[in-house]
């Protein structure tokens, strides 16, 4: 890993954990064991180096959720219920709850900077795309308000997880969405 992988890497934490504003060059500096110069050799400014951060996240969850999952062979349930497992997943592997990088963002910086708003929404568009065309394989009615939903009932259970400090309510959640979609034939083609 070169040390500008290191520097995004830690800046990802960093945002992911505090938020970007709250995020200050000090503390990039400070977790990233490097000086102002280092710093400006690779990134000519923080917003820059925010901008390679959500990058980052996005390549991250293109692979593991787009294309790992939402892509693959399986067949549509399967892919909903390994996407709901990997959210869950997800979430628990955090060692304290910051919720879902690309909500926080999207939260924060949409209104803000519209470099970020689009490449938050870019990745948005993806997951809801890539969940729309495995829920038309057996979800009747229109697949696309079905995607958008479940993925705003996961990103809210992601709020209501943060904001407790609790990944039940995420399980839960998911549970839910198991119960409507894999479990009830009302909704089956």
């Amino acid at each position: 890993m070169t040390k500008r992988d290191e520097i995004i890497n830690v800046t990802a934490q960093l945002i992911h954990s505090k938020g970007y504003e709250s995020t200050s060059l000090k503390d990039i500096l400070t977790e990233a064991e490097i000086g102002k110069g280092q710093f400006y050799h690779y990134f000519s400014s923080k917003r820059e180096l925010g901008i390679a951060v959500v990058d980052h996240f996005v390549e991250t969850w293109e692979q593991h959720l787009i294309k790992n999952i939402l892509n693959t062979d399986q067949t549509g349930r399967q892919k909903l219920d390994t996407m709901l497992n990997w959210a869950v997943d997800y979430h628990e592997a955090q060692a304290k709850m910051h919720g879902c990088p690309f909500g926080n963002l999207a939260l924060e910086m949409s209104e803000h900077d519209e470099v970020f708003r689009e490449k938050v929404n870019g990745l948005l568009h993806s997951w809801i795309e890539s969940l729309r065309d495995a829920l038309e394989e057996f979800v009747e009615g229109d697949a696309m308000k079905h995607a958008q939903t479940i993925v705003a009932q996961l990103e809210g259970g992601i709020l209501l997880m943060k904001s407790y400090q609790d990944v039940t309510i995420l399980r839960n959640i998911a549970d839910t969405i198991r119960v409507y979609y894999l479990n009830n034939k009302e909704f089956y083609k």
